[in-house]
């Protein structure tokens, strides 16, 4: 699967086209999946009681009455939940899908069936298709105050592209929230160009996001995406986990609890000092490679292991990708270095023979491996991360007159909020401050 292009690109002829017409079915696989989309959704709705409370707010208050709110994220079950959401809280939904290996296509026909959003996106779509879907839902926002909600920043950053070629057109785009941190690197690079549009709010920042979604997340579907792939065993193993931000702490708590030993590699020496510090080898990705036997990359960034790595690994050693977009393993080098040798072992497994006979096995062709090879974070978690979603999007509407372009963060009342709604949740409770310690804090403010 070729990753999709970023931004506004032209569909070649010839290959296959979807239909991009208004309309909440337009651009699924199958409308007769409805059925069992809705026991999916029904099941990780009863795991999301956050959400569950603010939609029954937003039924209540109608807070975003008169909002078109456009998505590009992973077509879920727990995404739909959010996008229900929203529909409670007045906003009309188009959705598109984030990553094409990702999509349910079941809860896809449930949405579209129950008119809950406007869906375009099949499981395992080409890049054709993909650049339809995003057109299709951009499409949607015309002449509407509208809110993006992105995974990776490829709808907002098409909404600007699209702009850039038809400056004639009103600009109706009020604001957006991005949920990756590679999205960030790129709406912080056009705002530095002095091309970003409107505020952009960094939900990837918020601290509920980072210790629940990043940490224990991604450290969680991580290695249940490459279990569920290799049915390899992770004890006695030894993973290299590249990067050591937020998500790659989790991915390697989760692998040494499985009894492997973890080597961690960094380019910033504080986070390296931490993964040393929490007992972990630390070393650079060239040295690890000739040690590991599962490498996951989760940086943010790209090419974190090309060439030179590949050519040091032993043989049978198993590559994953757990950040967003399919860069971070330089497959083109990956495919030279195999001159065609290249087979599919397992439904999510490729082999890639070097020259010498050693083999290198790609899961789920370099894409995210927590959602391409299993069903991505748990709805437990992504309970607080669309929480963080509803309420900035009601942020959104409140500070619009004050927020110019940019990238703002999550208030810290809504970060706040959320936390507090999930300890509720889990039936736990917290001491308050007295008035004494409260003052005594804003003696040293």
């Amino acid at each position: 699967m070729a990753r999709a292009t970023r931004g506004e690109g032209s569909s070649s002829s010839g290959r296959t086209t979807f239909p991009t017409s208004a309309g909440s079915g337009a651009g699924i696989a199958d409308p007769s999946l409805a059925p069992a989309g809705e026991e999916r959704i029904e099941w990780a709705a009863g795991q999301m009681p956050v959400l569950a409370r603010i939609r029954e707010r937003f039924a209540a208050e109608r807070p975003l009455a008169g909002l078109h709110v456009a998505a590009c994220l992973h077509v879920t079950a727990e995404t739909a939940s959010l996008a229900r959401t929203l529909r409670e809280g007045g906003a009309t939904v188009a959705l598109c899908a984030a990553n094409p290996l990702s999509t349910q296509d079941d809860v896809a026909a449930a949405l579209a069936r129950a008119g809950d959003a406007e869906v375009h996106a099949r499981r395992g779509e080409d890049t054709d298709a993909y650049v339809a879907h995003v057109r299709a839902v951009l499409d949607g926002a015309a002449g509407r105050d509208t809110v993006t909600l992105d995974d990776g920043a490829d709808l907002i950053a098409t909404a600007h592209a699209r702009a850039q070629r038809r400056p004639d057109e009103p600009w109706t785009v009020i604001g957006g929230l991005e949920e990756t941190t590679a999205g960030l690197l790129r709406l912080r690079r056009l705002h530095e160009e002095g091309a970003l549009r409107c505020p952009v709010i960094a939900v990837n920042e918020a601290r509920t996001e980072r210790a629940l979604n990043d940490r224990h997340g991604t450290g969680q579907s991580a290695l249940d995406g490459i279990v569920r792939a290799t049915n390899m065993l992770l004890a006695g193993n030894t993973v290299v986990v590249v990067g050591y931000g937020w998500a790659g702490q989790g991915v390697a708590e989760r692998a040494r609890g499985a009894g492997a030993a973890v080597v961690v590699c960094e380019v910033d020496p504080l986070r390296a000092l931490e993964a040393r510090m929490a007992g972990y080898e630390v070393m650079p990705a060239l040295a690890a490679a000739a040690r590991g036997d599962l490498f996951i990359t989760v940086t943010g960034s790209r090419a974190v292991l090309g060439e030179a790595h590949f050519q040091a690994m032993k043989d049978g050693a198993v590559l994953a990708n757990a950040g967003h977009f399919d860069v971070e393993l330089d497959l083109a080098a990956l495919a030279r270095l195999a001159e065609g040798r290249r087979r599919a072992v397992r439904p999510l497994v490729e082999e890639y023979r070097l020259a010498d006979g050693r083999r290198l096995n790609l899961l789920a062709r370099g894409r995210v491996v927590n959602l391409a090879a299993a069903e991505g974070h748990p709805a437990a978690v992504m309970d607080v991360s669309f929480a963080l979603q509803a309420l900035s999007v009601e942020q959104l509407l409140a500070a619009r007159a004050r927020l110019g372009p940019g990238v703002h963060p999550v208030e810290e009342r809504v970060d706040r909020e959320v936390a507090r709604l999930k300890l509720a949740a889990l039936g736990v409770r917290i001491d308050e401050p007295t008035e004494a310690q409260t003052d005594y804090t804003r003696v040293w403010a």
